[in-house]
């Protein structure tokens, strides 16, 4: 199999990034938008010794589980990649996913529920986020390619509310209007490099993200704005460094206040700009309430990467106590305001540092503390998984956006797999901890990514 070569194929299944699997002629070709069953022409693209990727063409033989996407720029833009899939395959898909990584990745052969579905397949986020920037002597406004920081230019987005396409719209208006120009990463010439959106029960906060310390007739968006959101606030941020990091460190408030109020799962919370909110309000309740559900009454619990605090509320209205570790400022003092607005004093407690530091001398406090681990993408330190099987904890709770570090972690808690002295990680057996539940839920539909719970218990000896 060459470069630029075109050939026939039949995919066999689904990687855990979408592709479509062919194997043909001693390699396995990955071949993204390609479903299950179709027979498809392909261009290879490249090529890396048994494995190489390609290019889907005109497909032959379409899949039942094929569906029309509902986006222009589906294929070219990086976000979603399973439009073309529907959506109750898509289920089936996440699913599987989990239960292959754990399997493939921590060694762990166990049951994984079905994935808990969204109520809504589209227009379900609460936040966006655009890069800014200039092409050609153009600005452009939309998302990454997949693997890149070429912005492809969107009008709107399906996945999103119907009020982004106003939003773009005012953007550019404002942008042509008044000489504004995004931002090239190239030459580090021009202005504006991303707009972010946080909508709170139909309040906004606003963000613009900009190479300077101003932008020239700034007032003139916010009239814009004016039109389109009937209550928001608008920050200013500059962020001059040449990096893939969104907001820089300077933050100045234009309009409104700096936070706004919600309510979720009966409890009453404050989010700023920076505050951790999950994307999805009805999967972001199903996945809680069943996380609450592990605990009782009696417990202690610590909640470790707790965001503004929602979570450790929510245990903390029902058991004993609650700790809440984080390390933005602004989301533990939004953890603050919300405990003190829900009548929590004395069963909520929250700690601002890092979860590697100070989660050992929090466990050496609360031996028999419940513990709820909520990490970002790269998983947990190696430092929290050595303090949670010194302290003996008897449960542990995991919630996961990425399966891959999931399966590693959970290898590493369970006893699936040990690290050796190169920090190289091999096939083990034995471990204190079963794994008693497995729940996929799908925060990110049209996606391949997928928000996991799972629940562990120490072995009885």
């Amino acid at each position: 199999m060459e470069k630029n070569e075109v050939l026939i194929g039949t995919a066999e299944a689904l990687a855990s990034g979408g592709e479509g699997i062919v194997r043909k002629d001693g390699c396995t070709l990955f071949v993204p938008y390609l479903l299950p069953g179709e027979r498809a022409q392909i261009k290879v693209l490249q090529t890396k010794g048994k494995i190489a990727y390609g290019r889907v063409g005109e497909v032959y033989t379409p899949a039942e589980e094929r569906v029309r996407p509902v986006c222009p720029v589906f294929g070219r833009c990086g976000g979603c990649r399973l439009q073309h899939l529907r959506y109750v395959d898509q289920l089936h898909f996440k699913t599987m996913i989990v239960s292959e990584a754990l399997r493939k990745i921590g060694g762990i052969d166990c049951e994984v529920s079905s994935c808990e579905k969204s109520e809504k397949e589209y227009g379900y986020r609460n936040k966006l986020q655009l890069p800014i920037g200039r092409r050609g002597g153009e600005n452009v406004i939309g998302f990454y390619a997949e693997r890149s920081h070429r912005i492809i230019p969107i009008k709107n987005c399906p996945i999103h509310p119907k009020w982004t396409e106003k939003l773009i719209a005012a953007l550019e208006d404002f942008m042509s209007g008044c000489g504004v120009n995004g931002y090239d990463e190239t030459t580090g010439e021009g202005l504006l490099r991303h707009i972010v959106v946080r909508e709170i029960k139909r309040r906004y906060l606003i963000t613009l993200v900009s190479a300077k310390r101003s932008v020239p007739k700034i007032g003139e968006l916010l009239r814009r704005l004016d039109r389109i959101f009937p209550e928001y606030s608008f920050y200013l941020n500059y962020h001059p460094e040449n990096t893939n990091v969104v907001f820089g460190k300077e933050f100045q408030l234009l309009k409104g206040p700096g936070a706004y109020e919600g309510e979720e799962c009966g409890i009453v919370f404050e989010a700023g700009v920076n505050t951790f909110l999950q994307v999805n309000e009805s999967i972001k309740r199903k996945l809680y309430e069943q996380a609450v559900s592990l605990v009782s009454e009696t417990d202690t619990v610590i909640d470790c990467y707790s965001g503004g605090g929602l979570l450790t509320a929510m245990f903390a209205k029902k058991c004993q106590k609650a700790y809440g570790i984080e390390i933005v400022p602004e989301a533990s003092a939004c953890a603050d305001a919300l405990r003190e607005k829900n009548g929590l004093q004395g069963k909520m407690e929250n700690l601002c540092g890092g979860v590697e530091e100070l989660l050992p001398s929090l466990l050496e406090r609360e031996k028999d503390a419940v513990l709820l681990l909520d990490p970002p993408r790269a998983g947990l330190e190696r430092k929290v998984i050595g303090a949670i099987k010194a302290s003996g904890a008897e449960r542990v709770i995991l919630i996961s956006c990425n399966p891959a570090t999931l399966a590693r972690d959970l290898g590493l808690l369970t006893g699936s797999l040990r690290e050796n002295e190169k920090g190289e990680l091999l096939k083990a057996e034995g471990g204190e901890y079963s794994i008693e539940l497995v729940r996929p839920f799908d925060m990110f539909p049209q996606t391949k990514h997928v928000e996991t719970l799972v629940y562990l218990q120490k072995k009885k000896i």
